[in-house]
């Protein structure tokens, strides 16, 4: 029985780091249009377009900054971070298939390694449209390959080398 216990711990040990990597790819991703979107409808705060990006992507994964000047940058910017996040569904369609799967990724990534199973983030991205219910959770094989195509065309990930 013991060696029942032990392959998912050796699972995890494996498997979850390339997880977090490929929730990391999409991340950037995400940062990068937001970043794009923001220098293109805000010109005038270029120099906030990162924080700005930011701010969405860390409210779509359920990220808390601690540091006080960004909780007031995040209090003076909600009205513009709120309305790229209700405008998410539209704007970004293309990466509601990914960013549905790394949610949920991220959620399986944090309760394996018992870092709290809160739902929150996960029930705020469907109430925002962001989660698409009808998907269902991928296979972790499956996800790395979405990832590596996404992660490809973006050209932060190489592609894999031609079969000998």
């Amino acid at each position: 029985m013991s060696d029942h216990k032990e392959a998912p711990k050796e699972f995890d040990s494996k498997l979850l780091p390339i997880l977090r990597e490929a929730v990391e790819v999409v991340r950037m991703i995400v940062f990068k249009e937001l970043k794009d979107h923001f220098l293109a409808i805000c010109p005038e705060q270029a120099d906030d377009a990162g924080r700005l990006a930011a701010g969405v992507l860390n409210d779509l994964f359920g990220v808390i900054n601690p540091d006080p000047a960004y909780a007031d940058f995040m209090t003076r910017n909600r009205t513009v971070i709120d309305q790229v996040l209700a405008d998410f569904p539209t704007r970004f369609e293309k990466l509601l298939i990914p960013l549905t799967d790394t949610l949920r990724m991220q959620f399986l990534c944090d309760s394996r390694e018992g870092l709290g199973e809160s739902t929150e983030f996960l029930a705020q991205a469907k109430e925002r449209g962001l989660l698409l219910d009808q998907r269902e959770m991928p296979m972790p094989n499956n996800f790395l390959e979405l990832i590596r195509r996404l992660g490809t065309a973006y050209g932060l990930v190489s592609p894999p080398p031609p079969a000998a």
